[in-house]
């Protein structure tokens, strides 16, 4: 029978509990007892997986890409997208499931359990892949916020005099600001889960306010007409119609085209790759695993609440736009929800708040990762200072060495 004690396990590696493991045990596989203690473990299902979880999987693209998906798909190539892509989610997730209760589970999310169940070759190998993986989106999702920041205090190149429009933008200028983002989340991750944990439930906060008014506007606000502005000549006028059956009816149906920020034709598998990316994010709890108080319950059941919540977010949000927006006004502006919410500053809050909060996500992740790599010795030397741990039990140096690689990745 296991339990949270019981190894998945017994393979060159060290137990699951922290490293240590009994006497029979260590003659069994050969090495010595480790006598580190475990770090104390803190959050429960809500906080430690729940919110995390449903916080990377809106990130960005819930405020700025449900109009480009329904612009070019329609309602009902949408709702296909939708469904084909929470069925790949699905899978994963019930692997997850089916790994994580099958014995105790430490710090190192995905790598530790892999690890622990196919082997050190195969959890080595995908745990590296897996946190390089996070390093690179912590740099995008940095980038991310930085660029939805500059598009609205950035200084105005077409010279046009507005006083919010102060911030200097320019290479040098945007490694800068992404510099500064990526300190804050690195001041942070230093605290520990805890910090971080109520520095996202505080943004879960946010985020959902800012999906009430989204909602609220749906419903609030009458027909009207936005001007949307590509460039210093271009004026484009997109319709709001407010729920109407016969924006629905048009609505229906793909009409793939352009996509104005780019200039691409878009078909149904540009569109797919861009919605799926915002269905990603499953791992954020799965990586917390070292600080959950009972991981082999908190991961599936956890993983699975956010899975269906954000399922239903997606859903409803696809239905009220294609019943209130026609396709000049999904096709041609990303950020629609601004230009129809009761109060447009509540859109711009929920993109930073959602953007901050992925990179810190994929910051503390990636350093849970490289934290179970480095104490498992599966590359040597070069990762002895990503064991360094605090006192209270907080991989520091796991999380400057991540800090470190996102700082110097090519922006």
């Amino acid at each position: 029978m296991t339990s949270e004690n019981s190894p998945l396990l017994h393979y060159r590696l060290f137990s699951v509990s922290d490293g240590a493991l009994g006497p029979a045990d260590s003659a069994l596989c050969g090495t010595e007892t480790i006598t580190a203690g475990p770090a104390p473990r803190k959050l429960s299902t809500f906080f430690g997986v729940v919110v995390p979880t449903v916080l990377s999987m809106f990130s960005i693209v819930l405020f700025m890409r449900i109009g480009f998906v329904v612009g070019h798909a329609g309602l009902l190539q949408s709702l296909l997208m939708l469904f084909v892509a929470y069925a790949i989610i699905w899978l994963t997730v019930l692997s997850v499931c089916a790994i994580s209760t099958n014995g105790a589970v430490q710090g190192g999310g995905a790598y530790f359990m892999i690890s622990r169940t196919l082997g050190p070759e195969f959890g080595g190998s995908i745990g590296l892949m897996f946190y390089l993986a996070n390093v690179c989106a912590c740099g995008v999702y940095v980038l991310g916020l930085v660029e939805a920041v500059l598009d609205i205090f950035g200084k105005d190149t077409s010279g046009i005099s507005d006083p919010l429009r102060a911030l200097p933008q320019g290479y040098g200028y945007n490694f800068l600001y992404a510099s500064v983002v990526l300190l804050l989340c690195l001041s942070v991750c230093l605290v520990g889960a805890s910090i971080y944990s109520q520095a996202s439930f505080f943004i879960f906060i946010v985020v959902l306010l800012v999906l009430l008014s989204i909602l609220l506007s749906f419903v609030a606000v009458g027909p009207l007409h936005v001007t949307i502005r590509h460039g210093d000549n271009t004026t484009i006028i997109g319709e709001y119609t407010g729920i109407n059956s016969t924006t629905l009816h048009n609505n229906l149906h793909a009409d793939y085209s352009l996509d104005y920020t780019t200039g691409n034709l878009m078909n149904f598998a540009t569109v797919f790759a861009v919605m799926f990316n915002g269905c990603t994010g499953i791992m954020a709890g799965c990586n917390m695993s070292g600080e959950l108080k009972q991981p082999s319950r908190a991961i599936p059941i956890g993983t699975i609440i956010a899975v269906i919540i954000t399922f239903f977010v997606y859903l409803i949000l696809f239905l009220m736009t294609s019943l209130t927006c026609n396709r000049t006004l999904l096709k041609e502006d990303y950020g629609f929800f601004r230009s129809i919410n009761i109060w447009s500053p509540f859109v711009l809050i929920g993109v930073y708040a959602t953007s901050l909060s992925a990179s810190m996500s994929t910051l503390i992740g990636a350093s849970r990762i490289l934290h179970a790599l480095a104490k498992d010795d599966l590359f040597g030397i070069l990762l002895s200072p990503a064991k360094l741990v605090s006192k209270g039990g907080n991989p520091w140096g796991a999380v400057v060495y991540t800090w470190f690689l996102v700082q110097v990745s090519p922006y």
